[in-house]
């Protein structure tokens, strides 16, 4: 069957410029699937989606003009009600034929087949295939229901009676089929082949695409827009370039920003500004803010990542003369510039100590009261936290005392004041800088550095992939934080559901494994969490156990994502280890050791040693009597063990899992032999127990690091 290429356009209105790329992807994607489930398309088939500011729209290569007829089948009812005693159609069964089209002539040719515990009649029809326009019409209605719509809006058509609902009113809709208009309709639009290029700058208007494949090069040539929303964000990243190198300077890396940018512009123009240097006087993240979030700039660093007085934008139009347009953003970009200096320096007139009081009257939540109420908590978490990590410091000597002395002041110190920032005029403008503008605050203020880190840091990691706490104070601060939200939530009942995370808990859930680990801290999960409800009093239900659970699933889930299979994660994460440090060691050793020849057999065998010993009841023998060791089977394995466990649990007391898990390799044979040679569960109840006992060493013994069994087919 020949097959031409289809493109289909819906003009538009300005789309919501942060909703763009998904709008152009869902409207491509659910279009081009609804044309392949309708045999309209083939797996050779390409699908080319583009989406600019004022377009929607998608090239498919190779469609039909009709799809292929197809055979069905299709139940109709049980036998039983179908036919009479005499095998004669009954009224029933020729009135559900001739809904289908059939009648009494198509009864002989019925198939019978089971259907659950009755058998029923089928009948085999041959459907005609779905014409290009039927089933465009369908993949194009269903495409526009589909689309991952923010909110719609309601518009009246041209004739002043009709509503529609549509992201935004939409003025047009083009479909050919090579050259040829499929005859269509969408939003009170009937297709045709006419489209309109760039608000001011197209060549020609209206644009009379010529067929499916010229519209691309139509759209750039006459319409001086670039339709794909890839190619367009590619010629902002080279002009970017082009623009900052000559200086030296390099664009801010921000691809949201990028994004966005991108579904703004219909022809991008990067043009060079600057502002007035001594507003470089304030703090940068204050000036790359303003400039990224009010206006859609790209700020200019020199090598150092310093902030310099230039910056990039990237204009939609472009004129012969582009000083008009450099002016006017200059001019347009100086008050706010000018409004983030007022504000620091207006801010830097209290102190942050001056500011504790005002944490009483901003409510935190509800049941968990004010941020002066969690500051509070915070500190004293903290202060828990410098406890234990004290505790497991070995030795303990006087040095380390004092250190921990000073630690303990510091994170005191950096928890009262962490949330002061909250109530400065630039946070209070730009929330995104909490933390941030409170480290400067605190520098300004000539507070010790380490302070004025931890304030700045104890909400790091603030998403995937962030810088940790730079120091021991931030870290301490920053864990207690994430615990006093994660406890404090969860003793209260506000968990996670579904997609919904209105308290971002998995975030910081994965902020604590993340410092845990990465820091690998001589800390305890378990012990952790049990040390922050204190701090709350009655105020809440113990969470520990659902928290632990919760920790535990977002610990897997990080971990299968950093490519570690799912047998080997939960090989480790079975003995709920909580010094999450050690984690990371685990899997590499549990990794190596499954690459062991051995490993195949010694993981089945495992995992048959604890299928046994779930089914004891009662206690064993810790220690095996060798005087019951009657085969010689279980006498070597005994010896086996008696040799080789020491060395294991010697390098698993020193952290060196993998060379753990090699010396227990060495097992391999004599538990092979024992598995053929003996009888576990033996008639005489001494014997018996006494070889149980020895599986409950073996047992232990190859289990200390992860659980092998998991490892086992």
């Amino acid at each position: 069957m020949s097959t031409q290429n289809l493109l289909v356009e819906l003009f538009v209105e300005e789309l919501p410029p942060k909703a763009l790329r998904k709008l152009g992807d869902a409207f491509s994607s659910v279009l081009a699937a609804s044309l392949k489930a309708q045999g309209l398309t083939s797996e050779a088939s390409v699908v080319t989606s583009f989406a600019s500011p004022r377009r929607l729209a998608v090239h498919v290569t190779q469609v039909a003009a009709k799809a292929a007829d197809r055979s069905v089948q299709q139940k109709l009812m049980p036998v039983a009600v179908a036919l009479d005693a005499g095998g004669n159609a009954t009224p029933a069964l020729l009135k559900k034929l001739a809904a289908l089209g059939a009648d009494a002539s198509a009864v002989p040719n019925l198939k019978r087949a089971p259907d659950g515990k009755a058998e029923a009649l089928f009948l085999d029809s041959m459907v005609a295939g779905a014409t290009l326009a039927e089933g465009l019409q369908k993949a194009l209605d269903e495409s526009l229901a589909k689309l991952p719509i923010p909110k719609l809006m309601t518009y009246q058509l041209g004739d002043g009676w009709s509503d529609v609902k549509f992201v935004r009113p939409a003025h047009g809709l083009v479909a050919l089929h090579g050259g040829e208009v499929v005859a269509i309709s969408a939003l009170g639009l009937t297709a045709g082949r006419n489209t309109t290029g760039h608000r001011f700058e197209a060549g020609v208007s209206p644009i009379v695409l010529s067929d499916a494949d010229s519209y691309e090069k139509q759209m750039a040539e006459q319409g001086a827009v670039i339709a794909s929303f890839d190619a367009r964000r590619a010629e902002i990243v080279r002009q970017l370039q082009a623009a900052a190198a000559p200086l030296g300077l390099t664009p801010i890396d921000d691809e949201a920003l990028l994004d966005e940018v991108t579904a703004l512009v219909e022809r991008p123009n990067v043009l060079l500004c600057q502002f007035e240097p001594e507003f470089l006087g304030v703090p940068q993240e204050c000036l790359i803010l303003t400039m990224k979030a009010n206006q859609k700039y790209f700020p200019l660093l020199d090598a150092k990542g310093k902030l310099t007085h230039q910056f990039l934008i990237v204009s939609n139009i472009s004129p012969a003369d582009a000083s008009a347009v450099v002016q006017g953003n200059e001019r347009v970009v100086r008050p706010r510039l000018s409004d983030a200096k007022f504000f620091f320096d207006q801010d830097r007139k209290k102190t942050l100590e001056s500011r504790v009081p005002g944490l009483d009257k901003v409510v935190y939540h509800g049941k968990l009261g004010t941020q002066g109420e969690r500051s509070e908590r915070v500190r004293a978490i903290a202060h828990a936290i410098v406890n234990q990590l004290r505790m497991a410091t070995v030795p303990y000597t006087a040095e380390a005392k004092d250190e921990f002395e000073v630690l303990d002041a510091k994170a005191q110190q950096a928890a009262r004041l962490a949330k002061t920032d909250l109530l400065t005029d630039m946070v209070g403008e730009f929330p995104e800088l909490q933390g941030i503008m409170g480290g400067y605050y605190a520098r300004h203020e000539g507070l010790r550095d380490g302070v004025a880190i931890a304030i700045e840091d104890h909400y790091k990691p603030r998403f995937a992939g962030d810088a940790l706490p730079r120091n021991h104070t931030g870290t301490v601060v920053a864990l207690a934080d994430k615990l006093e939200t994660l406890v404090g939530l969860f003793g209260i009942g506000q968990l996670p559901t579904g997609d919904k995370d209105p308290f971002a808990l998995r975030r910081h859930a994965l902020g604590v494994i993340r410092i845990l680990v990465e820091k690998n801290l001589p800390l305890d999960l378990a012990a952790l969490v049990e040390s922050a409800l204190p701090a709350f009093g009655e105020l809440i239900a113990n969470p520990a156990e659902a928290l632990l659970i919760f920790m535990q699933d977002r610990l897997a889930v990080t971990l299968r994502d950093q490519g570690y299979s799912a047998q080997e994660v939960d090989a480790v994460l079975a003995l709920a280890p909580q010094r999450l440090g050690d984690v990371p060691r685990r899997l590499e050793a549990v990794r190596a050791f499954a690459a062991l020849p051995e490993a195949a057999s010694l993981a089945a065998a495992n995992k048959r040693v604890s299928n046994i010993l779930k089914k004891v009841e009662g206690e064993l023998p810790s220690a095996v009597d060798t005087g019951l060791l009657k085969e010689a089977a279980e006498q070597q394995l005994n010896a086996a063990l008696a040799q080789i466990r020491p060395q294991a649990d010697s390098l698993f007391e020193q952290h060196d899992y993998a060379a753990s898990l090699r010396a227990l390799a060495a097992l391999k044979a004599p538990v092979d032999a024992f598995f053929d040679g003996v009888m576990v569960n033996a008639e005489d109840a001494a014997l018996r127990a006494n070889r149980l006992g020895l599986l409950k060493n073996l047992h232990e013994a190859m289990n200390r690091v992860a659980d092998l069994s998991r490892l086992a087919a």
